[in-house]
């Protein structure tokens, strides 16, 4: 079985900067795309930043340039460097992959449990 595994969310005042990461364990061939996604109160899950293996991003317009997601492809892990942090930006961030877990299956998308991020003005 496949997990994904957040860590790093926590509480901090507008301004600041929070780190999350998200390991992916278990029976993984290959993972083509990690991505970060969060979710309000009373919102839809919405999309924070993505990253394939070849290391290309997409970002949320709201928040490029205040957020920077890497991964390191050894490690199965994706990580989210978020600066610059707004109260709207409060939300249970989830992490998830694109994966293989076989030669010769067909990819499929996993989650993580989320982390709590929230911001204060």
């Amino acid at each position: 079985q496949v997990r994904l595994v957040e860590s790093g969310g926590g509480s901090v005042q507008a301004g600041g900067s929070l780190a999350l990461s998200c390991d992916a364990s278990g029976r993984i061939f290959s993972i083509y795309e990690m991505g970060w996604y969060r979710q309000a109160p009373g919102n839809q899950r919405e999309l924070v930043a993505t990253i394939r293996t070849s290391g290309s991003t997409n970002y949320a317009d709201s928040v490029k340039g205040r957020f920077t997601i890497s991964r390191d492809n050894a490690k199965n892990t994706v990580y989210l460097q978020m600066n610059s942090l707004k109260p709207e930006d409060t939300a249970v961030y989830y992490c998830n992959a694109d994966l293989k877990e076989e030669r010769g299956t067909d990819p499929y998308i996993y989650w993580g449990q989320g982390t709590q991020v929230t911001v204060s003005s």
